[in-house]
């Protein structure tokens, strides 16, 4: 069976995933501010809507994302981006992103290709899908990403 991993699910629990969060009533509570609790290419799909940027290190939870993924495994992250307010109005967002910073994680990017070694970045992604949505908190990115291993 397929390990579906919904991260910073809050209270709204899916069906058939494990619902993860800091607190109940998430079905599994996890600290993702810390190493994963789940084993190396151990998860086929990962959900995390509205969640990465209330996670300080961009880099760590990328490399714990590529981490805990199956090869050819995939994410789908919503994250508000800085080209709106969004991004900033929430007291705890405490990183921030745009389309942009996923090429320091895209698999053949200059980006990647030049600066992954000195920046501990281990993570590698073949972008798959994108879209941005209109909220009324401003620009949302969907992003879908699949592990290169």
């Amino acid at each position: 069976m397929s390990l579906r991993l919904n991260l910073g699910c809050c209270d709204a629990l899916l069906p058939g995933w494990v619902n993860v969060d800091l607190l109940p009533p998430a079905d599994q509570i996890a600290d993702l501010r810390e190493t994963w609790p789940w084993v190396d290419s151990s998860v086929d799909l990962v959900r995390a809507h509205d969640i990465i940027e209330h996670l300080p290190d961009k880099i760590h939870t990328m490399n714990e994302l590529w981490r805990v993924l199956c090869p050819g495994g995939r994410a789908e992250i919503v994250v508000p981006t800085t080209d709106g307010p969004g991004a900033w109005q929430d007291p705890t967002h405490v990183s921030f992103w745009n389309r942009r910073s996923f090429l320091y994680f895209e698999s053949g990017n200059y980006y990647r290709d030049r600066f992954a070694g000195r920046n501990g970045v281990r993570a590698a992604f073949r972008i798959i899908g994108e879209s941005l949505q209109q909220t009324t908190d401003g620009p949302k990115l969907t992003i879908l990403l699949e592990a290169v291993k």
